[in-house]
């Protein structure tokens, strides 16, 4: 079992996995910004700096004993222990992700993009907030973000205006991406519900590997 949380994530991205066994590893946060828990199959990761043995004995606390390995399965993902996690850490999480991979492709993006160069533009400082080496680009409807973000993997994001949406525009968009990573796989983050989004990494070929709780400070 890899013992930080980087070569976990570079190990899922090459179809690599956490043994599915019900259980539960606890690693340290990668930097001060990012803590949280990645679901895997049968298996969950923990990234935090406090105690190990306070994340063990509150998943075991969520079920009576005795409890499989590491707390009941999928406990790191209950709203019981996701709040005790909150309120342990002083963080605050949004929603669950559904956590995607895609491969880095060849070729120049078939949408034209133009390279968003102001700093202080608000898609700009929002995509800052959660990653570092932000890049971003606009396009006709839409914004495409790259940026270092849990681990520093690479992370995409995108918006299309409402008035370009059903187009096929937020599958070239995160094509692009895919184009623009320089070799490395691509990561997403998609709420769970959010199924157009969901659909549009998909159909560009990004596979779904776990599902992500990131808790951030206020």
């Amino acid at each position: 079992m890899a013992e930080s949380l980087r070569e976990i994530l570079d190990a899922a991205a090459r179809g690599v996995f956490p043994p599915a066994d019900g259980g539960t590893s606890v690693v340290p946060q990668p930097g001060g910004r990012d803590a949280g828990v990645i679901a895997f199959t049968a298996h969950s990761v923990v990234f935090t700096d406090e105690d190990e043995g306070w994340v063990r004995k509150t998943l075991a606390s969520l079920e009576c004993d005795p409890p499989p390995k590491g707390g009941p399965p999928a406990a790191t993902m209950s709203a019981r222990f996701l709040t005790a996690f909150a309120q342990r850490t002083g963080r605050a999480t949004d929603t669950i992700d559904v956590l995607l991979t895609g491969a880095p492709l060849p070729g120049c993006p078939e949408v034209a993009l133009t390279e968003v160069a102001d700093p202080g533009h608000p898609r700009v400082v929002a995509a800052r907030r959660r990653r570092d080496g932000v890049r971003v680009w606009s396009a006709d409807g839409g914004v495409l973000v790259l940026g270092r973000g849990v681990g520093g993997r690479l992370e995409v994001a995108v918006e299309v205006a409402e008035g370009a949406r059903h187009r096929g525009l937020g599958r070239r968009l995160v094509t692009a991406a895919r184009q623009l990573a320089g070799g490395e796989v691509v990561w997403a983050q998609v709420s769970a519900g959010n199924a157009r989004s969901l659909r549009a990494f998909q159909a560009a070929g990004y596979r779904p590997v776990g599902s992500e709780a990131l808790f951030l400070r206020p």
